[in-house]
C-alpha cells in the first residue's frame, strides 16, 4: 500500500547516489510543474493547476495539494501524481498565478508581494473546482500543503467548515490561540507533520498548536518526527529518506482513514 512514494519518485531507505542521478535525469524538480487544467478566481483571472487522477472508477476522494514557496514545480506534481496513486484525484493549484521560484530570494519575495486574501481566494476557487469533478466525492475532499502549502491548509481548514479533513506539512505559523481555529472542528481531522530540528518552526509553537487544537475539540495528530528540519518531504530526497517516507506513510494512513469511509 504504502511503496508508491518510493516506487514513483525514489523515496528510499536506502539509496544509492547512481540511482538518485539517474532517477530524475528527465526533469529537475525545480522547474515550474506542468499544468492541465484551468479555472477561474473570484476576480475573473483564468487560473492553472495540475489534475492527477487514480486509476479507478466511480466517485473518489479528492485532495487539495499546495506547492512549497517556491510555487507549483516539478516536485509538486510528482507527489500530486504519487498521492493519486494511492486512489485520490489531486488537484494541486497554482498560488503565484504562473510565478515559480529557482532562489530563497525570490520565492519569499513571490510570498511577501502575493496579497494573502488572494491567496486565500485563488485557493478556495480551486478547491470549489476540485469538489465540482465528476469523478469527485464533495463530501470526501481534504486539503494537504506543504511549507507555504502547510500553512494555506491550516487557513483553510479555519474558514471552510466543507473540508474532510487537513493535512499539514511543516507550514509555518501554527496557531496556537484556540480563538483562532474557527472552523477548523467542522473541517474535520487535522494531521500535522513537524521536524523537530526545524529553525523555523520551534517545537514549542508545534505543541501549542496541538493545545490550542484540544481546547477547540478538534481530533488532532501532532507528530514532531526526530532528526529533520524544515521540508524533509519532497521528490528527490535521499538524505532523510526513512523520515520521508514514514511521513509519506502517515499521510496515506491518515487520508485513507478519514476520506475512504
Amino acid at each position: 500500500m504504502f511503496s508508491n512514494l518510493r516506487r514513483i519518485l525514489g523515496i528510499a531507505v536506502v539509496a544509492a547516489a547512481s540511482m538518485a542521478s539517474s532517477a530524475f535525469a528527465e526533469s529537475d524538480p525545480q522547474a515550474a510543474g506542468k499544468t492541465n487544467v484551468t479555472y477561474r478566481a473570484a476576480d475573473g483571472t483564468e487560473l492553472h493547476g495540475y489534475l492527477a487522477q487514480p486509476a479507478v472508477s466511480g466517485r473518489a476522494p479528492g485532495v487539495l495539494m499546495i506547492h512549497e514557496w517556491w510555487g507549483l514545480n516539478n516536485d509538486t506534481t510528482r507527489l500530486a501524481d504519487a498521492l493519486a496513486a494511492e486512489g485520490f484525484v489531486v488537484l494541486a493549484p497554482d498560488a503565484f498565478r504562473g510565478s515559480v521560484a529557482q532562489t530563497p530570494q525570490q520565492a519569499m519575495k513571490q510570498v511577501s508581494s502575493t496579497p494573502a486574501q488572494q491567496i486565500a481566494s485563488d485557493l478556495d476557487a480551486a478547491l470549489d473546482f476540485l469538489k465540482k469533478q465528476a469523478n469527485v466525492d464533495p463530501a470526501r475532499v481534504a486539503v494537504q500543503g506543504f511549507c507555504f502549502g502547510g500553512s494555506q491548509a491550516m487557513y483553510m481548514g479555519t474558514r471552510r467548515p466543507d473540508l474532510a479533513a487537513v493535512a499539514i506539512f511543516y507550514g509555518s505559523g501554527p496557531i496556537t490561540d484556540a480563538a483562532k481555529l474557527g472552523a477548523m472542528k467542522e473541517a474535520g481531522p487535522v494531521l500535522g507533520i513537524y521536524g523537530a530540528e526545524d529553525g523555523n518552526i520551534p517545537v514549542s509553537q508545534v505543541q501549542g498548536f496541538r493545545k490550542a487544537l484540544n481546547e477547540k475539540g478538534v481530533t488532532n495528530t501532532i507528530e514532531i518526527y526526530p532528526g529533520v528540519g524544515h521540508a524533509f518531504v519532497k521528490s528527490n530526497t535521499y538524505q532523510n529518506g526513512e523520515q520521508a517516507q514514514k511521513a509519506w506513510n502517515q499521510l496515506i494512513s491518515f487520508l485513507n482513514a478519514n476520506l475512504k469511509r
